[in-house]
């Protein structure tokens, strides 16, 4: 259904023809011997190196291949470039991103905080299949995230449950189309024909033929509810391909229904576009035969393929319309209306978008009414007032065909036709843009995503400096009023005490906008230079669920936002309650607070030793000598069992027993490791620990009070500073 054809540049006599397979001749074309084996079929595309005809690029429906020695062996397709048609996301907590790859399968992947799943489901970036195949429409079930419906071309349908693995076909008219042309066909359907779920009724289904159908019985039995939908012009319904051969797969067939749209407001209202120019919408959907009014913009062009309806999700009546026409006359100019009075008057709404970007799909912020984003033909667009005006939103996405995009709660998830999915996460920023910042913004801290616990590894502020700042300081306080840990573009760190388990760094305080990020802990326990522990890192209690304060103060200035860290809807629905995350944190605290005792401990020995060795130095003196040696020999004995002195390299806890500071400080990744209330046992093991613990800083305040008041007398007497004992800790 396509040949490409590819001169050696270094070997006169050799060719190279690309199709379904890939072949070789080494006689100018006249016999082709050699096939290659590439990783997968339907190859488009090849490169050599015009010095190296070794070496090769070749593409195909799979992805990319890359060889080294003439096409005798190829690398493997482990990059991210599947091609999707379209993108969905499901009610999975935290959801999943679904599409139809390119002559490959169905594809879903969670978006993230799903790691608990086995490698040998895939680890956590797994992929899994739910029927279908490679291009069409998939349809979650609003309810059961199990099941899923979706399409494959030749009007194939399947309803797919992953529970139990079982699929079962339902298509519309199940005659095998192949090979006929779009006029001889009872039910015309599309390669990519639309599946979308009434959101009124999550047992209602729609899908589309050249009439638009519905089922309530999950594909038992389906009832067309419109009249043909399309042009049906006979010139485009006729045989396609030729002359050599026909290519009727049912990408071919046209003038079909290729966009359904179903109002969020009324379930009476129903948008419908066909592949062959014609928007239609009705008023009475749920009736036996609603009725149908061809409201197709009139400065629509012929055959402008109506690839995308959008029905606002804010206003009635109100919806806008995708097209595309780059397959009639090479028109890549970029088509999209808007209507707010059911289509009775439409509004062209494409100023700021490049010329030749084409628009396969415009969706409304599902939160800030208005706020539109356009997949074009080579990257994303954003429009902060209702499609007036466009601007680019690329950031760091690839020069790409974006097939389609859904906003789903705080994220833009995209589907690429050649880069696989993509997600922008962290949308809100977009939603508090006014139009007002888009010449000289202000300074501005933005409201965050609310996290969730154990979704959410941090809680994320995206903040603007209209000019460069002397200092800029965060603040976060909690539910109690009190301040948690502040941090500052000067390097200072208060109410932290201590070192490490802040998660926070220095925010910018730069000219520009800025992303700063709180990892939603205390802080950490009391640190020393040089401490190796064993499964047993520096992190503060998590914060419990509850609203806090951001606290940014610019210059003296300051900007506050509230966010809520929520709980984890999976523990929820494991019967966990505030209360046992309040034990749990409260025995983090405890935990913290024996660790920085003993941290400290182990602080003011040191302290002290060093004090003990200069005074020996100052003095030639055999008995402060001996008294010095002894006293440090005792504190040594202290801090020895307190924590594991021998240690010099990371993995040198494996040869010398942890001591009492890592064994408390490990049973923290155990209490904090689930979100539930500690086990008793786990009291038990602290309870020895501590108990331990205490043991050694009595003995600690004996020798402080009896060998090193000695030493002081001592020193007294030969006119030298006595060793301190308090205030060692800065």
């Amino acid at each position: 259904y396509y040949t490409r054809i590819y001169a050696d540049p270094i070997e006169r006599d050799v060719v190279y023809v690309l199709n379904t397979g890939f072949y070789q001749s080494r006689d100018g074309g006249e016999t082709f011997p050699r096939s290659y084996r590439v990783p997968h079929g339907d190859n488009h595309d090849l490169w050599i190196a015009p010095t190296d005809n070794q070496r090769m690029i070749n593409a195909n429906d799979g992805g990319g291949n890359v060889s080294f020695n003439g096409g005798d062996t190829w690398t493997d397709q482990d990059y991210s470039t599947a091609q999707f048609y379209r993108v969905t996301t499901t009610n999975h907590e935290p959801y999943h991103v679904c599409g139809a790859q390119q002559d490959n399968s169905t594809a879903c992947t969670p978006s993230g905080g799903w790691n608990h799943l086995s490698n040998d489901a895939g680890g956590p970036n797994f992929l899994y299949s739910i029927g279908g195949c490679e291009s069409g429409y998939i349809a979650p079930h609003p309810e059961d995230t199990d099941v899923f419906y979706a399409g494959c071309y030749g009007g194939s349908l399947s309803r797919y449950d992953h529970e139990t693995g079982l699929t079962r076909s339902i298509n519309v008219w199940p005659e095998n189309p192949m090979g006929q042309s779009a006029e001889d066909l009872v039910e015309r359907v599309q390669w990519t024909f639309p599946i979308v779920f009434s959101p009124h009724d999550a047992d209602l289904l729609f899908t589309g033929t050249q009439k638009v159908w519905r089922t309530t019985t999950e594909g038992q039995s389906w009832q067309q509810i419109s009249p043909d939908l399309t042009r049906a012009e006979p010139m485009t319904v006729g045989p396609s391909g030729g002359p050599i051969t026909l290519d009727q797969t049912g990408v071919e067939t046209y003038a079909t229904v290729f966009a359904i749209a179903p109002s969020p407001h009324d379930a009476d209202v129903i948008w419908a576009g066909s592949d062959d120019g014609l928007v239609h919408v009705t008023r009475d959907g749920t009736s036996d035969q609603p009725s149908w009014t061809n409201v197709t913009p009139p400065d629509a062009p012929d055959f402008v393929r109506i690839n995308t309806i959008e029905a606002s999700p804010h206003t009635p009546g109100k919806a806008y319309v995708s097209g595309i026409r780059y397959l009639v006359d090479d028109d890549r100019a970029p088509y999209v209306w808007m209507t707010e009075d059911y289509g009775q008057s439409w509004t062209k709404i494409v100023s700021g978008i490049e010329d030749d970007h084409f628009v396969r799909a415009v969706r409304e912020d599902i939160v800030q009414p208005g706020l539109l984003y356009a997949a074009t033909e080579e990257t994303v667009y954003v429009s902060w007032d209702d499609g007036a005006n466009w601007n680019s939103l690329a950031l760091n996405l690839p020069n790409v065909q974006v097939s389609d995009l859904v906003v789903e709660d705080h994220d833009l998830v995209i589907g690429t036709h050649g880069r696989s999915f993509w997600i922008l996460r962290g949308i809100d920023p977009l939603r508090q843009i006014s139009s007002d910042m888009m010449g000289e913004a202000p300074t501005v801290l933005f409201d965050p995503k609310d996290p969730v616990r154990r979704f959410d590894n941090s809680v994320q502020f995206l903040y603007h400096l209209a000019e460069d700042a002397e200092r800029v300081t965060f603040e976060f306080i909690g539910p109690d009023g009190e301040v948690i840990q502040t941090f500052a573009s000067d390097g200072e760190v208060a109410g932290g005490g201590g070192f490490g388990g802040f998660g926070g760094g220095r925010p910018s305080a730069s000219e520009g906008s800025h992303r700063y990020s709180w990892n939603m802990r205390y802080p950490g326990y009391t640190d020393f230079e040089g401490r190796i522990f064993w499964a047993a890192g520096n992190q503060g209690p998590a914060a419990l669920p509850g609203t806090y304060v951001a606290r940014m103060t610019v210059d003296g200035t300051v900007y506050e936002q509230d966010f809520e860290i929520q709980m984890n809807p999976r523990a929820v629905a494991e019967g966990v309650t505030m209360a046992d995350l309040q034990e749990r944190f409260d025995f983090a605290m405890q935990i913290r607070d024996r660790v920085s005792q003993a941290n400290e401990a182990v602080l003011r020995i040191r302290a002290m030793k060093e004090q003990i060795d200069a005074r020996q130095e100052e003095a030639d003196n055999a008995e402060l000598q001996a008294l010095g040696d002894q006293v440090e020999e005792k504190l040594g004995a202290v801090e020895g069992e307190v924590y594991q002195v021998r240690n010099q390299s990371n993995q040198d806890p494996l040869n010398f027993p942890i001591k009492l500071n890592n064994k408390i400080a490990a049973l923290l990744g155990g209490v904090e490791g689930a979100e539930n209330r500690p086990t008793d046992q786990a009291y038990d093991v602290f309870g020895k620990l501590t108990g331990e613990l205490d043991a050694q800083l009595e003995l600690l305040t004996i020798i402080i009070q009896q060998d090193l008041q000695q030493l002081n007398e001592l020193l007294q007497s030969l006119g030298l500073d006595p060793i301190e004992t308090e205030n060692l800790i800065s």
